[in-house]
């Protein structure tokens, strides 16, 4: 199948003058692309403790090189803020720690998700204890708190997380499902994107669902209807059972880029195992120690993989694919569904998605001269750029709004 790129591309005038303003005409310069526009994201809960240095040796060592392997083809992230996690006992959360975590990934270049600020697995137990009225409020204020207080290093956020279910879910008691049934769906979607909104008003900000349903279509136009401030369409695609199938996707797509919204792909798991029963309808009903990556299955995984990324890659409405997570080792029920082996080595699809990622969509070594005027069109996939000239080296981003006026380099 053939799949065109062209809407992730875009042009910019360079412009290169000297120390006076002159244009400096039939100048070579190589402009090589350092990151994307586009999110490639993966999940590394692990790097948290890491950091904090409350990791054994072994295991550190692991995080360190598996590290580097994230850096060479990812460009964004996504941290646990599970409030039971993240704030076990009320009024304490793992402030210091995270943010450590979130500054580091930042300084290595990446775009930083916080998920999920509201939701009903992973709760607190100490909300349980109070009415509907003050467990509200005290959701409300806890995302007021954390968009605040992680502003400027965390901007984007899953605000809630899975409301299609959250009303109906009946597997244990707990404060989100509570409020869900007290004020509807629609009503606490609408208070939650508020309370952000207050807190950040550039934030981007997802409402975030697995259930790709009408229902979580209706959902959204309810709440788009009453005024939800969401400015994402969070998608989720755990595949546990096997790909869903190009018809599928494209079917999810359609039905989603209706709403004009950017979508991001936001949890995206193949395993590299074998496939989960056809008859589990709660992927969290499957619980086994033992789930190798093996061989063959490894084959499916890459093939998988590419074809759906290579098709949300050519969606224009889709901004973010993140996987979940980046190893097999700490992975979510178990499954091999990491891009590397628990030991680190790399698995087929890490490395033919890191060519794909680094160099098919990427714009290498491009060799431009300046005119008369000084000027060369830097043509390309968007994302940040290097500029070489003269020995010197500038930085340059090309977005999908790209600017009129040139970007003036100055040789001194």
């Amino acid at each position: 199948m053939a799949f065109d790129y062209s809407h992730r591309k875009s042009s910019r005038k360079i412009k290169l003058v000297d120390g006076h303003g002159t244009p400096i005409a039939n100048r070579e310069i190589l402009a090589s692309q350092k990151r994307h526009e586009f999110l490639f994201g993966a999940v590394f809960f692990e790097m948290v403790p890491y950091l904090a240095g409350k990791l054994d040796p072994e295991r550190a060592q692991l995080c360190a090189q598996d590290f580097e392997k994230m850096k060479a083809v990812f460009n964004q992230t996504t941290m646990s803020f599970y409030l039971g996690r993240y704030e076990p006992e009320e009024g304490k959360p793992d402030f210091e720690d995270t943010m450590r975590g979130a500054k580091f990934f930042r300084e290595n270049g990446f775009t930083v998700k916080g998920h999920p600020l509201c939701w009903h697995t992973a709760c607190a137990d100490w909300l349980m204890q109070y009415p509907d009225e003050t467990i509200l409020e005290k959701q409300l204020a806890r995302i007021r708190r954390d968009v605040t207080a992680y502003r400027g290093v965390i901007d984007t956020w899953d605000v809630i997380n899975e409301v299609v279910i959250m009303p109906v879910f009946d597997k244990y008691d707990n404060a989100i499902t509570r409020i869900c049934k007290r004020y509807g769906r629609v009503g606490l979607v609408k208070m939650v994107f508020d309370a952000a909104f207050e807190s950040n008003p550039n934030g981007t900000f997802l409402i975030n669902d697995f259930n790709t349903s009408k229902d979580y279509s209706n959902l959204l136009a309810d709440c788009f209807a009453a005024g939800a401030k969401i400015n994402t369409i969070g998608i989720q695609s755990h595949q546990h059972q096997g790909y869903w199938g190009d018809e599928k996707l494209y079917e999810v797509l359609d039905r989603y880029s209706k709403f004009g919204l950017p979508i991001h792909f936001t949890e995206n798991t193949f395993t590299s195992g074998h496939l989960m029963p056809e008859e589990i309808v709660d992927l969290n009903d499957y619980q086994i120690t033992d789930w190798p990556s093996l061989p063959e299955y490894e084959e499916r995984q890459l093939r998988d993989t590419e074809n759906m990324a290579r098709i949300l890659f050519a969606s224009p409405k889709v901004e973010a694919f993140t996987i979940w997570n980046l190893q097999d080792r700490g992975a979510w029920l178990h499954a091999p569904a990491g891009w590397l082996r628990a030991d680190g080595s790399e698995k087929p699809v890490y490395t033919r998605m890191k060519e794909i990622i680094t160099q098919e969509w990427m714009t290498k070594n491009l060799k431009l001269v300046t005119d008369e005027n000084g000027e060369a069109e830097l043509s390309g996939f968007r994302g940040d750029y290097a500029i070489e000239a003269e020995g010197k080296t500038f930085e340059v981003s090309l977005r999908k709004n790209s600017l009129a006026e040139p970007a003036v380099l100055t040789l001194e």
